[in-house]
């Protein structure tokens, strides 16, 4: 189920990180999930009962490629 937010919220919500970056709908992966994905760190914060949980220590990280 897709995450389905005010517009007028999703306009003003930022990553709690030091960039504040905007966020959009769902992951990279499913754009269905009941998440909001940063657009600048990648971050994933799930969205429970319609309310976003914007706190870093919940969040999960986005998965960085191996280095050689």
């Amino acid at each position: 189920m897709a995450v389905v937010l005010d517009p007028k919220l999703l306009d003003i919500l930022a990553c709690p990180s030091d960039d504040h970056a905007p966020l959009s709908v769902g992951t990279p992966d499913d754009p269905e999930a009941d998440a909001l994905t940063c657009t600048e760190c990648g971050r994933q914060f799930r969205v429970e009962d319609g309310v976003p949980v914007l706190l870093l220590d919940e969040a999960v990280e986005p998965e960085r490629p191996a280095q050689p």
